[in-house]
């Protein structure tokens, strides 16, 4: 996913807003992060998203992005390399068979992100050769303000509880392959969503989208079943974000 890492492809297609549905679903952003209310004070989930992050900017994307080494000890893979480095966003809105759902099975869509954000870094990790048994993708988008990006969050939010349940067909003169999408749910301050390949015996691939100060993080773990490898990535990237 994203140009999503579909096992019979050997790459992503490369190159753009927002999606079709424009909900924003305030009480997720007001109260991710929550976990627990003691004596009538929340109190924050040791995962949540930090508070004060200073704004970021694409000279500390090298900083915030994970290394290879680092990714393919959260994937359990030994060789998975650097396939993909791009500091521009992708355009595959032609090719899904729902434009809504367009977010939901390609990362670093200019069609998603829209015309505002001010850089993005999108690197792409596999194994090598045709046969793969892990794919991942991490991505940074860092936009004017921190209420940007919290919007880019709220419409993506709706967007994919709208394609959640349903399949998604990806066609064009390469490939053709449909992505069964499960429900989309919000855990705290992570958006994650998990989608299928058909006939694919079992290759799959976890989605996780959250923000941190000025900048949307959307990273990608795909294997045949994927835990939360994906939402470890998103993690640990908002993490150095923090350290900053």
């Amino acid at each position: 996913m994203a140009g999503i890492g579909d096992n019979d492809r050997m790459s992503k297609v490369r190159p753009p807003s927002p999606f079709g549905v424009a909900l924003v679903v305030a009480a997720s952003v007001l109260l991710s992060g929550c976990a627990n209310v003691v004596s009538g004070s929340a109190i924050r989930d040791e995962h949540a998203v930090p508070l004060s992050v200073p704004p970021l900017d694409a000279s500390q994307f090298d900083d915030l992005l994970l290394g290879v080494d680092e990714l393919n000890d959260i994937v359990g893979s030994s060789s998975m390399e650097l396939d993909i480095d791009a500091t521009t966003m992708t355009d595959n809105s032609d090719t899904v068979s729902d434009p809504d759902c367009l977010g939901t099975v390609f990362g670093a869509e200019e069609q998603v992100y829209g015309d505002e954000w001010t850089a993005v870094r999108d690197q792409v990790v596999r194994e090598p050769g045709d046969e793969k048994e892990h794919w991942a993708e991490q991505t940074i988008v860092a936009y004017p303000s921190e209420e940007q990006a919290q919007q880019l969050f709220a419409d993506s939010t709706a967007a994919w509880e709208q394609c959640g349940g349903y399949s998604v067909t990806v066609d064009n003169d390469e490939f053709s392959y449909i992505w069964q999408l499960d429900e989309a749910a919000v855990e705290g301050d992570y958006l994650t969503q998990v989608g299928t390949q058909e006939e694919s015996d079992g290759w799959d691939c976890q989605h996780v989208l959250a923000t941190v100060s000025n900048a949307v993080v959307e990273t990608w773990a795909c294997a045949y079943g994927v835990g939360d490898e994906a939402l470890e990535m998103a993690r640990r990237i908002i993490e150095n974000a923090a350290a900053q």
